[in-house]
């Protein structure tokens, strides 16, 4: 039994590292299509303050990978151990052809999945699918009216400077967007490997009556991020900082800072979203 637990803890951390260099690219595409960084200075920007998150947002996005998309009573080694291989799979394939695709929909789906072909659909929890569902959906959205609202009031604060001037502006605070960005991805998506690893940590009887979310494990699933991050973002770096949107360090800085106040909000109500979905 320990022997598999020891096992499904390093997948869980093996798809968070893979997390990083397929997802936390997002973070600094845009800080790198607005070439205020080179490729490996924005990696390694966005690896930072990936980690640096794990002292600042709690563990509610945890706990509801943890308690609210599957019955605990449903959940068993085997349960995660199925849905993380076909979370890693997907990202692995969406990688290689550097699609910008949500690691969170995958995990969540995988994890959903096999406890469907374990106990059909009453082992899910409803109420939290449905939550998590809507802010999938509405995530994007509220990026898109913050990304757009600031984007105007930029425009208008700054509309007698000189577009020179503007752009050194924002050259300077699109570092602090990017950061800001990184953070909120950091807290978001680390935390989904964090109530995977703390559901089967308790399922097995190894947290005891309560569930929790040890700092071990805040820890490890921070650094496995930060380290993927750092591993191989290149691809999806170039597929969303350069193809998608050419933008002026403005844009980026609104961009980055909608995603940011997204996120971290999210984060703090216990939300998991896709920070593939909010940054595009």
């Amino acid at each position: 039994m320990l022997t598999a637990v020891v096992f499904i803890i390093v997948v869980a951390l093996v798809f968070d590292f893979i997390n990083g260099f397929h997802d936390a690219a997002n973070s600094i595409a845009t800080v790198v299509s607005t070439r205020v960084l080179t490729p490996l200075q924005a990696v390694v920007w966005a690896a930072f303050f990936n980690f640096v998150a794990a002292f600042g947002f709690g563990v509610g996005v945890a706990r509801t990978v943890g308690k609210g998309v599957v019955e605990t009573s449903v959940v068993d080694q085997w349960v995660i151990l199925a849905g993380l291989i076909g979370a890693i799979v997907w990202d692995l394939i969406t990688w290689y052809w550097g699609l910008p695709t949500s690691s969170s929909h995958a995990l969540i789906g995988g994890f959903a999945g096999a406890a469907i072909v374990k106990a059909g659909f009453g082992g899910l929890v409803l109420a939290g699918l449905v939550k998590i569902g809507v802010f999938m959906v509405l995530a994007p959205l509220i990026g898109l009216v913050v990304g757009f609202a600031m984007m105007l009031l930029t425009l208008w604060t700054f509309k007698s400077q000189t577009p020179g001037r503007v752009d050194r502006i924002f050259r300077r605070g699109q570092l602090l967007s990017a950061a800001a960005y990184s953070l909120g991805h950091g807290t978001n998506d680390a935390q989904k490997t964090m109530g995977i690893i703390a559901v089967l940590l308790f399922t097995t009887g190894h947290l005891g009556p309560e569930f929790y979310v040890p700092f071990w494990v805040v820890l490890a699933a921070h650094a496995a991020l930060g380290l993927g991050t750092m591993a191989g973002g290149w691809r999806i770096v170039k597929t969303m900082g350069m193809r998608i949107t050419k933008l002026r360090p403005f844009g980026g800085f609104c961009a980055e800072t909608a995603g940011a106040v997204t996120l971290i909000g999210t984060a703090l109500a216990g939300i998991p979203v896709s920070t593939t979905h909010t940054i595009t």
